[in-house]
């Protein structure tokens, strides 16, 4: 009995041995594959991932209103100056009304004030003033006559001195009417046309700027390109500033993906990188176009000097076709062999 639990507890032993040598063999070659794998992927070039991303051009009105129609539908491809939406603009149509008349008042009384007193007005003195002059030549005819009757002895001499005043009084007022057909005939003083001038100018550009407030009410698309969305519909209030669209030109995709420290310094802006991903077109490129100068975490962490590693730089890069590619669609970058 003794000697059979012996032979028992031996063949146990060298089973277990066996089976050690066995486990430590296997770890050895398991080892070696992945040593040998992981040979094999560093030996390639590195891989970045990253996402397409787009520079949209938002189109938005510069006053607020009620948004009257929309020309545009989202998918559409639209060109440059192409009408995209209209909002209401009874408002400023009888904005700039009002600027035309007031424009018309200034330079009427601006032009008035350069050529004088109305021509009606000027007629009426002259009129005046040939009446005067007829009175003056009777005043001197009397006059002469009184003084010949009066040295013939004829007449005393109260019927000269009437005579006399007649001439004086009638002289007298055409004198005053010469020189008020002469006032009425000059311009304004400089100071009033300037005013004039100034208050005409001022209207004028007012009327410009109810013109362009009202071209405005109609909006045109700043870039050719394809409508991504379309944020109102026709009837609804638009604020301020508030996009009605926003346009995808084309040539506006890049990648953002992020560079680990150790190889920020191997790319510079304009490096060639090739680009892929799922259904993409064969022999796709992006060019860097953005570098990050400062550092960041990946998904947060304590930073230590162990955690250095994961330190990146942000990076962009312009793709040089888009055809086929999406904003969001994920891709991975990779320098050329």
């Amino acid at each position: 009995m003794d000697e059979f639990l012996a032979f028992l507890h031996a063949a146990i032993t060298w089973f277990g041995e066996a089976f050690a040598w066995t486990m430590a063999a296997l770890g050895v070659l398991i080892g070696m594959v992945g040593a040998f794998a992981a040979s094999f992927v560093e030996s390639g070039p590195p891989v970045y991932n990253g996402y397409v991303e787009a520079n949209y051009v938002y189109v938005a009105a510069t006053n607020p209103g009620r948004l009257r129609d929309i020309a545009a539908d989202e998918g559409q491809t639209v060109t440059q100056g192409q009408t995209l939406f209209s909002l209401d603009d009874d408002q400023y149509r009888a904005a700039l009304s009002a600027a035309v008349a007031q424009q018309k008042a200034a330079e009427a009384s601006w032009r008035n004030l350069e050529t004088g007193s109305r021509s009606e007005e000027t007629d009426v003195i002259k009129a005046s003033l040939k009446q005067a002059e007829a009175n003056l030549e009777l005043a001197r005819t009397t006059l002469d006559r009184t003084l010949k009757l009066k040295q013939s002895g004829l007449v005393p001499d109260s019927r000269v001195d009437s005579a006399q005043a007649q001439f004086d009084t009638t002289s007298a007022t055409l004198a005053q009417l010469q020189a008020q057909l002469a006032v009425a005939e000059l311009p304004a003083r400089p100071e009033q046309l300037e005013a004039a001038k100034a208050n005409y100018e001022a209207a004028a550009a007012n009327v410009e700027l109810a013109q362009v407030q009202l071209d405005d009410r109609t909006v045109d698309s700043p870039v050719g390109g394809v409508v991504d969305r379309v944020y109102y519909k026709a009837g609804e209030v638009v604020g301020t500033g508030s996009p009605v669209l926003s346009i995808l030109p084309p040539g506006e995709l890049k990648v953002e993906f992020f560079l680990p420290e150790t190889e920020r310094n191997r790319f510079r802006i304009g490096d060639i990188l090739d680009v892929t991903c799922d259904s993409c077109a064969d022999e796709l490129t992006a060019t860097i176009s953005y570098l990050a100068s400062d550092p960041q975490h990946t998904p947060p962490i304590i930073y230590s000097r162990d955690e250095r590693k994961r330190l990146v730089f942000m990076a962009e890069a312009r793709i040089d076709e888009s055809v086929s590619l999406l904003p969001g669609q994920p891709v991975t970058m990779k320098v050329p062999e």
